[in-house]
């Protein structure tokens, strides 16, 4: 996709004078998003996709090809797989179907797709944060010791979504203040997250915890997971921002071209510094749900999720490399994933075939991003 930028002292001519920063021009012939550089007297310009038609003959199968664009959406695309797979578990063993069974994968599901939430955001940035599952473990440690003390349940929360947001904090402040890669940035983090949360632990979990806490996890509101209804705010919140607000428009701009983000105004250390803010505060909050869950921390909480996560991110189209993503496509991603781990299980399949069927759909899943990017280019 070729990109123009231009600059104009004063007023640019023509619809874009009306704009504010970030909105779309449909016009006849060309569609462009205009930059507005704030704190200067000039404009910048970024034509970032042309569609020009020559003839109304050319336009006609277009239009009609609109009403099957469904077909070609990436989440379309895991949607039909996704069934297939879940009705051929159903017919080796019925029991797939059994409402009971449905909670569960829906509240397992909900428990990863808010990190996952939050991961979409970090990946369509061009970044990556394999710490997610330490800090599932160290905040919810936090968090429950500050329950256990006695204090109340809202600021048991706090104290663990916070420690979260302090990781999040210094895995982005390393990445843009010293330029380090987030790979090994956030690898560090991971293996640090593990030492403190033993050295805090001595390896035990933290219990007892407040019945009215516990039926956080616990409960439900006919019949439904008080934790399925937080993802589903969650989800509606993340697509809400990443669609609809400049920081979402900020979000894709920085992953797809950072550098030209940064001469159109956007503040790209900004951006990097949040996703990984946002990562952190979402994965201490599932911590302190999972705690919920359980009735107690447990210190191995999380282990291994960085790169289920990061799979079911990828498998539901967000481009590791950054610059595409959606929120919808990761809970697709994420719902896959437990669908295959419920339905090895319930086919009777060995447990130490898990960990490689997961190692090969990581792998399918960089090979299908790594497929779609050269289609694009």
């Amino acid at each position: 996709m070729a990109f123009t930028i231009a600059k104009a002292g004063g007023t640019v001519p023509g619809p874009e004078e009306r704009l504010r920063f970030g909105e779309d021009v449909a016009g006849p012939e060309d569609q462009v998003t205009v930059l507005r550089k704030k704190k200067a007297r000039f404009r910048t310009v970024l034509v970032i996709g042309s569609e020009f038609a020559d003839t109304e003959e050319k336009k006609m199968p277009e239009k009609k090809s609109q009403r099957w664009a469904w077909l070609r959406a990436q989440e379309t695309g895991l949607a039909i797989p996704l069934v297939l797979l879940i009705c051929i578990i159903g017919l080796v063993n019925p029991l797939f179907f059994d409402p009971q069974n449905i909670i569960d994968v829906l509240r397992n599901t909900s428990f990863m797709f808010i990190v996952a939430a939050a991961m979409t955001f970090v990946l369509i940035a061009a970044g990556l944060d394999l710490s997610v599952g330490s800090v599932i473990a160290f905040g919810g440690i936090v968090g429950s010791m500050v329950l256990a003390a006695g204090a109340p349940i809202f600021l048991g929360i706090l104290a663990g979504v916070l420690t979260g947001a302090g990781i999040g904090f210094i895995n982005g402040f390393v990445v843009v203040k010293f330029g380090i890669p987030p790979l090994i940035v956030t690898l560090g983090m991971m293996y640090a997250g593990q030492g403190a949360v033993l050295v805090v632990t001595r390896g035990t979990p933290v219990y007892p915890l407040p019945a009215a806490f516990n039926a956080i996890g616990q409960g439900n509101l006919a019949g439904i997971p008080y934790v399925v209804l937080i993802a589903a705010v969650v989800g509606i919140v993340a697509h809400i921002v990443l669609t609809r607000t400049t920081y979402g428009r900020m979000v894709f701009a920085t992953g797809g071209n950072a550098e030209t983000s940064r001469l159109s105004g956007i503040n790209v250390n900004f951006v990097n510094l949040t996703v990984y803010i946002l990562t952190g505060m979402a994965a201490a909050f599932v911590g302190m749900l999972m705690a919920s869950r359980l009735a107690s921390a447990q210190p191995g909480a999380g282990a291994g999720w960085e790169l289920q996560v990061i799979a079911a991110v990828i498998i539901g189209g967000t481009s590791m490399f950054g610059g595409s993503g959606s929120i919808l496509g990761s809970l697709l991603g994420v719902l896959f994933m437990n669908v295959v781990s419920t339905g090895m299980i319930m086919m009777r399949i060995s447990a130490y075939w898990q960990n490689l069927v997961v190692g090969v759909i990581i792998v399918v899943a960089v090979g299908i991003d790594q497929y779609r990017r050269r289609k694009v280019a």
